[in-house]
């Protein structure tokens, strides 16, 4: 099926596109504000700018959309064969078939800059928790945002888990253990 819009007309809608406050980021910010959770938004001194900055429990919490990041599109290398047999869609993201090369390449982008995004905060001690448009559905949130709250709470455990450390011995009780070892 073609394109119903003037091409000025399709720039226009997609230019009001936003990246920021989009309805799955509002729906994730008003859950964990509502249960206590503070938070700050597009943190640009943390690698990735993600969407949602716990800084106390050092998670990084990308909100992303199926469409735009490819949610389960399983691309693969193709050569001299039709951009639309190189992809395949998933349930809840079909790529256009109108200019197919353009969106392939785009989704493409996006998911390669979320795996350096993800892997450099990872080196940096971070946490990272993705959560999906298609998981933000009426009947899976509240089951999609209590594997957050879990995921993060693990994330301040081990943050501040104790790390047992010997008691300092003198000579004197290290050698009288050693030759107890012995016996």
């Amino acid at each position: 099926m073609s394109d119903t819009m003037t091409p000025e007309q399709r720039h226009r809608c997609m230019s009001h596109i936003r990246s920021k406050a989009t309805k799955p980021e509002l729906k994730v910010r008003r859950w964990l504000w509502s249960h206590g959770y503070r938070y700050r938004l597009n943190v640009k001194s943390v690698p990735g700018k993600p969407d949602i900055v716990m800084r106390p429990y050092r998670t990084a919490i990308f909100v992303n959309g199926c469409f735009w990041h490819g949610h389960g599109v399983r691309m693969r290398e193709c050569v001299n064969v039709l951009m639309r047999e190189c992809i395949e869609d998933s349930t809840c993201c079909k790529i256009p078939l109108t200019n197919r090369g353009f969106w392939v390449d785009k989704i493409r982008r996006n998911q390669e800059r979320d795996t350096r995004n993800c892997q450099l905060l990872m080196e940096n001690g971070w946490r990272v928790i993705v959560i999906w448009e298609c998981e933000l559905k009426a009947s899976a949130i509240e089951q999609t945002m209590r594997r957050v709250e879990l995921q993060l709470n693990e994330n301040l455990l081990s943050l501040y888990r104790h790390k047992p450390q010997p008691y300092p011995l003198d000579e004197e009780q290290a050698s009288s253990l050693a030759a107890e070892e012995i016996c």
